[in-house]
């Protein structure tokens, strides 16, 4: 039994909503960068969907190199994170400027 690409893209659809309400709407960086994390999976997954779907290989390819570019900005982003926090003594959105 094979799994429809249908449902592929209403997971990715309701993990990129739900990324867009968590960047929206939470005031902390770390929540805010974590749900940006989750678009960015989102958008991965349904590259991933549409590549084997069509059965082309460029997708997944692409994906990698997403994935590689999120982890370099993921500790990039955490090490801004950090040092904000060291000298703000908060990780509220609103207090930093």
């Amino acid at each position: 039994m094979e799994i429809s690409i249908e449902y592929y893209l209403v997971l990715s659809a309701f993990m990129f909503i739900v990324g867009v309400i968590g960047v929206l709407v939470k005031r902390n960086a770390i929540m805010v960068f974590m749900s940006i994390e989750l678009m960015l999976n989102s958008a991965n997954l349904t590259m991933v969907a549409f590549s084997s779907f069509l059965g082309n290989s460029v997708g997944q390819l692409f994906v990698f190199f997403v994935m590689t570019v999120a982890a370099a900005e993921a500790a990039i982003g955490l090490a801004i994170i950090i040092a904000i926090f060291r000298n703000k003594k908060t990780l509220n959105i609103d207090e930093i400027n």
